[in-house]
């Protein structure tokens, strides 16, 4: 044994093929590469949590759009001194889609437990 080592209680524990297996797959599916992390987490905790980001994704897209719409309106309105109304009924609907999607975002967070 390494005199260094923080952890020293050993733990060993056998399981079937199919088990070993979903183990395996619920590791990857948190993110973890360790084994040995993985298992005392687990352990610890009794649980994981695995976000899906794909909403948060969307609604970083959505604000990067609603963003740059709203750059080239300004810049349109200084060098011309006036704006269309098409353009800000355009940036109206951005933003609505946008809080739409922080709403669901939200929502989606308070169901979790």
């Amino acid at each position: 044994m390494t005199p260094n080592r923080k952890r020293t209680v050993h733990f060993n524990f056998y399981t079937t093929v199919e088990e070993a297996a979903l183990i395996r797959e619920r590791m990857a599916s948190s993110g973890i590469v360790n084994l040995s992390a993985y298992l005392r987490k687990m352990a610890i905790d009794g649980y994981h949590v695995t976000l899906d980001l794909t909403d948060v994704r969307e609604l970083v897209s959505l604000l990067r759009r609603c963003s740059n719409n709203l750059n080239q309106i300004a810049k349109r309105a200084n060098e011309t001194r006036s704006i269309y109304e098409a353009d800000i009924e355009d940036l109206r609907q951005q933003y609505d889609k946008l809080w739409d999607a922080a709403n669901g975002i939200l929502e989606g967070l308070a169901r979790i437990k």
